[in-house]
């Protein structure tokens, strides 16, 4: 056994040969016989690769309210938003990845997708003022134009599929604002989502590269400089870096570079229409499979393009595009990589049978119309501004499937001091079904007797609210 500074000076020489060109892959490795092989280290790829990946410095105006109530952790959720308005200045701090010569930059959302002004800062030090062109919350991607840039260093986008779990990886950014930092580890997880990355909607690439608050946005770079991955998010309870962190894939940035090139102003992404959960053992059995394997369906729209390819309730999903999934968010990213318009060839398992049948991929129905409605001074809840669920809506907030009703889209001053939140679904109004923004305008207009009683679904828990007009 070599000791171990011998052990790590060599593979810092198998890691700088292999970055020399095809004819040393197949080198023979040796231990390092001079000083010079002894430094060689990642200092190549890094040199190469941090021109590329920039600071963002992103600032908006909000306007913040002085509550009373604030420090109550009951009275808060309710009047939280009582008290004089007055703007408030946030700053935030992330960094980003330069993807074209002519200054098309890819970052994260929650650095710049609500921002008034951005400041990108490069790593020679030139700043330059940039713009959002495409973002998107529920992905937590955004692409930025730098303005008047060109001959920019960039990256090259590494095709996801060929990552593997142990690859090496660098991770670069601006953590705490120190400046720009590499940090180095490997690729210690595939195809991550669900309630552990804080997402259950993401599909991300797990490093064990330190990263910490500021690296947002930044790049997860393999040995030869490619982009596979743009950081995002930690597993912590601490705050800082225990080793756990996510990365969305190049191939979902790939995505969404194209369609902010094409002019695209907001990321459309394909339309399932079906919920789903996991195989687990006791059902494989049951569907045939000799493991827990695939996403089983539990319910379908019959608008879904997947019903109109001859799914149905009970299939189990197997594969996309040649890829096993195994729950909704593997399927979603499948889908949303292939693109709108674009066909995908879902592997199904029925009755013991495996078929592989296209799906177009298309967007949600706005069906029937959202149809946006504010209730007026006579209203019970005047000021309220309400629209109609329909399948598009379903899938931006992340709905359960047979969702029908008027979802608040803004409660205004007086609904939001009676408890009411954006994104609330307005069920039932005096025992009186409300499916659309009209019927809950008209419900609220008039209602019976000297009380309102509201039935509402809010982040999947069906509320009560009842007060005395």
């Amino acid at each position: 056994m070599l000791p171990s500074p011998f052990r790590s000076a060599l593979l810092a020489t198998c890691v700088a040969v292999t970055t020399l060109g095809p004819a040393c892959v197949m080198a023979e490795t040796k231990v390092p016989q001079s000083e010079a092989e002894i430094s060689l280290g990642f200092a190549p790829v890094v040199k190469k690769a941090t021109p590329a990946v920039v600071n963002i410095y992103a600032k908006r105006i909000v306007q913040t309210r002085s509550s009373p109530f604030a420090s109550d952790p009951f009275f808060s959720q309710f009047f939280n938003s009582v008290g004089p308005s007055r703007p408030e200045v946030q700053n935030s701090l992330g960094s980003g990845v330069i993807l074209t010569s002519d200054g098309y930059v890819v970052s994260n959302y929650h650095v710049v997708g609500e921002a008034d002004e951005i400041r990108v800062v490069l790593s020679d030090r030139r700043e330059f003022k940039a713009k959002v062109l495409l973002a998107d919350k529920q992905a937590d991607l955004a692409i930025l134009k730098l303005d008047g840039a060109k001959d920019l260093a960039h990256l090259d986008l590494r095709d996801s599929d060929s990552v593997e779990v142990g690859d090496l990886a660098l991770a670069i950014g601006n953590p705490f604002g120190v400046g720009q930092t590499v940090s180095s580890g490997i690729v210690s997880g595939l195809a991550r989502s669900g309630t552990a990355t804080g997402n259950e909607r993401g599909y991300f690439i797990q490093t064990d590269a330190p990263i910490n608050p500021g690296n947002s946005g930044g790049a997860l770079i393999d040995i030869t400089g490619k982009l596979i991955g743009v950081n995002t998010s930690i597993l912590t309870r601490s705050g800082g870096s225990n080793g756990i962190g996510f990365a969305i894939p190049a191939a979902m940035v790939k995505q969404f570079l194209s369609e902010a090139q094409a002019g695209k102003t907001h990321y459309e992404r394909p339309w399932a229409g079906l919920s789903g959960q996991p195989v687990d053992a006791d059902m494989a059995q049951a569907v045939g499979l000799d493991r827990p394997q695939g996403m089983v369906i539990s319910a379908i729209d019959t608008a879904s393009p997947f019903a109109a390819a001859g799914f149905k309730a009970g299939d189990v999903v197997l594969a996309v595009d040649g890829v096993p999934v195994s729950g909704p968010a593997e399927v979603l990213y499948r889908m949303s990589i292939t693109g709108l318009g674009q066909t995908a060839r879902i592997t199904r398992l029925r009755d013991g049978q495996q078929k592989d049948i296209d799906v177009q991929m298309v967007a949600a129905p706005e069906e029937p119309a959202r149809n946006p409605v504010t209730t007026g001074k006579g209203s019970t809840l005047p000021g309220l501004n309400l629209i109609t669920v329909n399948p598009a809506v379903v899938a931006e907030k992340q709905l359960p499937l047979s969702t029908q009703g008027a979802m608040i889209a803004d409660p205004g001053s007086l609904g939001t001091r009676a408890g009411l939140q954006e994104g609330d679904v307005i069920l039932s109004v005096n025992g009186r079904d409300t499916v659309t923004s009209e019927d809950a305008e008209d419900a609220l207009s008039n209602p019976p007797g000297h009380y309102l009683e509201l039935v509402l679904l809010r982040q999947g828990r069906t509320l009560n609210l009842r007060y005395r007009l």
